[in-house]
């Protein structure tokens, strides 16, 4: 029975796709909804501050390079979202460059708690534990901006490598669901290429349809104008017939006219 039913299926012709419901430019992402953005939002934010606070204008070029990753990374998901919309792929690379920036922050913070001897917050430390839990339920920079003059720079150091390890884990599951689109859908040349050929499918069909369908209009045209010229051969019959009566019965009363004129005289 299920032999029989995989037969049918395989006659059966493949569907077409309706081009109405395909697309080639992806719905743009608002990036300011994701959490990894906001709370990368939060460390360009907190890397300002510290750097501000903390790390000399003149005398140590960390300083630009802690503030040019924090904002690289902030940025670039801004840029490969909207990039996003017609490539997939530039979205990919853009993304990873973010993480790659975010990276590259983690290790700055990671350097400055060792080179001056501070401590890692770690499992088991009261404060860790309290700092895990307030970055895990905290996204917003509001959430954080009120610390950032009050913290020391190792409590700023262990949150900013913190919201880094957040945003990094966050990153990777939404690059491996862009992954699955991906591979699923293709990129935008697959998409244009889809949909295009689904318009011209459907275009094919309209045609086809049009085609099958002109003999049986012509057909029936010509039905119509054999019809039509019977029922024009009935009307001048019946004109003709009625001017005869017409003018047989005018005939008819002048001549009474003139008898009955005849009578007077």
């Amino acid at each position: 029975m299920a032999e029989d039913n995989d037969s049918a299926n395989k006659d059966k012709p493949a569907m077409a796709e309706d081009p109405n419901t395909l697309h080639v430019l992806n719905q743009q992402r608002n990036w300011d909804t994701l959490y990894f953005y906001q709370k990368s939002d939060v460390v360009y934010q907190l890397a300002f501050a510290f750097c501000d606070r903390f790390i000399h204008l003149y005398k140590d070029r960390t300083r630009d390079q802690v503030i040019q990753a924090a904002r690289s990374c902030k940025q670039n998901i801004v840029e490969g979202l909207a990039d996003g919309v017609a490539s997939t792929e530039m979205q990919l690379k853009l993304l990873n460059v973010a993480r790659a920036s975010l990276k590259e922050l983690r290790e700055d913070f990671e350097d400055y708690i060792k080179s001056r001897h501070l401590q890692f917050y770690v499992a088991g430390d009261q404060r860790y534990t309290n700092m895990l839990d307030y970055c895990r339920h905290h996204n917003r920079l509001p959430d954080y901006a009120p610390f950032f003059q009050q913290w020391s720079d190792e409590q700023m150091c262990n949150y900013a490598i913190t919201l880094c390890h957040f945003i990094d884990k966050m990153m990777m599951s939404f690059l491996k669901k862009l992954e699955k689109e991906f591979i699923t859908e293709g990129g935008i040349k697959e998409r244009m290429h889809r949909a295009r050929t689904a318009y011209r499918q459907q275009q094919d069909a309209r045609l086809k349809q049009l085609e099958e369908e002109l003999p049986r209009l012509k057909q029936a045209l010509a039905e119509a104008q054999a019809e039509a010229a019977k029922w024009k051969a009935a009307f001048e019959d019946i004109k003709q017939r009625a001017l005869k009566a017409y003018y047989r019965q005018e005939a008819e009363i002048k001549g009474l006219k003139e008898k009955l004129k005849g009578f007077e005289s």
